[in-house]
């Protein structure tokens, strides 16, 4: 199964009663395994989670910390980045030069980075004395 047709797949099952956006992402760690997540809301919309968020948690549950590559797939007329904070949760696991695939259903892509997505991002060497 390629990446992104995790992503499609695991959209499937978004729970997303309030907004009806469904997201999938899926991201494959250094050992080559494809983690997927999807959006799961919450009456209280703050505390939903997003796709991102979801697929990173898994691959971290499984024991990688690493990971290569991410995809994401929502139905929208053009592809959905990430939001702030899944663009932080990325650059944790992952370098700047690391692919993203944003897609929609529709079969809309855009290629991109991780770098690209947050530029300047904030990391370890910003935090004094941890460098």
């Amino acid at each position: 199964m390629t990446l992104l047709n995790a992503a499609r797949d695991v959209r499937e099952r978004a729970y997303a009663p309030y907004s009806k956006f469904k997201v999938g992402a899926a991201v494959r760690g250094a050992s080559g395994q494809i983690y997927a997540g999807c959006n799961v809301e919450n009456v209280a919309y703050p505390e939903g989670t997003c796709a991102e968020a979801g697929a990173i948690a898994l691959m971290v549950a499984s024991g990688e910390t690493e990971l290569v590559e991410v995809a994401v797939i929502a139905d929208s007329p053009s592809p959905v980045p990430p939001c702030g904070g899944c663009r932080q949760k990325l650059a944790e696991f992952g370098r700047a030069d690391t692919p993203v695939l944003l897609a929609t259903t529709g079969g809309v892509t855009l290629a991109t980075t991780i770098g690209e997505l947050l530029p300047g991002r904030f990391d370890i060497s910003h935090m004094s004395g941890n460098e």
